[in-house]
């Protein structure tokens, strides 16, 4: 990380000053509302934290102290700036490391052990309807791995309460995390823009990496269906439930309940969506004749694939491949 904003990061902080002067507690009317209000008792308040009409803001961890377990009524992500912090989530120990990145959702309950002056982490405090503008504006890439992973984040009845990244070694999402982290600190002017394209960005980056993805581990369901959508972003053309069943050592009538139950769709579903959407993509983007595309993501018969993409989009492959190109001239006055 840039070394000016890890050191504007580092500052002490009056909260943090009064710790080190002898405070053993944490300050409770920075977190929580009044004892007498609706809140929880041990839910951290967003209102507390994000100024009247904002979506997402940062703060870094305050270090030298204990914070008991406790739950929020946002989204959090924690970026590990330098150094380590210890968290119990639901349960379960987890040590952040450098470069780490921890998304949690408002179930989730967390424990954090106290952290050094070198333990520096960066929490990110997120109120679920930032995420509506990310899949709205991802709403081409139709990918059932970035809806999952969202919907971790925001819906209430997944077995898994957290998402933990271990993309310490992964250069382009490092410097997203820096980019995202500078554009929360100074403030541009546009700043919500600026903060949404960076983040849909960081999402997308994650999606390759989706091996590196650990969820809760009483989750196994979770964890399963993760490696299911990633098989089938990497691996559409030749995908199929049996060979994936097969390498999970799962039974095949098991699992597809499974993912029925998770996604709301079948195996064959969610498989010809990614299909169809990289059949988008390299009719936009190529000039690779149809039959070339359709073999090119596994249609080996070019009229099945003709009456399936006229069947999701109400067009051919050809007049949406023209029609794409007619939005391009239009868009750009040529």
């Amino acid at each position: 990380m840039d070394k000016k904003l890890l050191k504007q990061l580092s500052l002490i902080t009056d909260e943090e000053k009064e710790i080190l002067a002898g405070s053993q507690d944490i300050n409770r009317s920075l977190y929580y509302k009044s004892e007498g209000s609706m809140s929880k008792q041990n839910e951290v308040d967003a209102s507390l934290l994000l100024a009247r009409g904002k979506l997402i803001d940062i703060r870094p961890h305050t270090r030298f102290i204990h914070f008991p377990e406790h739950t929020h009524n946002f989204v959090e992500f924690v970026y590990m700036c330098s150094g380590s912090t210890k968290h119990i989530i639901d349960g379960q120990r987890l040590t952040l490391h450098e470069g780490d990145l921890l998304f949690m959702n408002q179930h989730a309950r967390q424990e954090i052990l106290p952290a050094d002056k070198d333990d520096i982490a960066v929490n990110f405090i997120i109120l679920p309807q930032f995420f509506d503008s990310i899949l709205n504006k991802l709403e081409g890439t139709s990918s059932a791995l970035l809806d999952f992973i969202i919907s971790c984040l925001t819906d209430k009845d997944m077995g898994g309460n957290y998402l933990y990244f271990d993309v310490s070694g992964v250069l382009p999402i490092q410097n997203l995390m820096e980019n995202l982290i500078w554009i929360m600190l100074t403030s541009p002017g546009n700043k919500r823009t600026l903060s949404q394209s960076t983040m849909e960005l960081l999402f997308l980056n994650l999606l390759d990496y989706a091996d590196r993805i650990q969820v809760s581990g009483s989750s196994y369901e979770q964890n399963l269906m993760i490696q299911l959508l990633n098989y089938m972003e990497t691996e559409y053309k030749e995908a199929s439930l049996s060979d994936f069943a097969e390498r999970n050592h799962i039974d095949i009538y098991t699992m597809s309940r499974m993912i029925k139950r998770r996604a709301g769709k079948t195996f064959k579903e969610l498989l010809i969506e990614k299909k169809m959407s990289q059949a988008c993509y390299l009719l936009k983007n190529t000039s690779l004749a149809v039959t070339d595309i359709a073999y090119s993501v596994g249609y080996e018969n070019t009229s099945y694939f003709h009456r399936t993409f006229r069947a999701m989009y109400g067009v051919s492959p050809r007049d949406y491949r023209f029609n794409k190109m007619k939005e391009t001239r239009d868009d750009t006055g040529h």
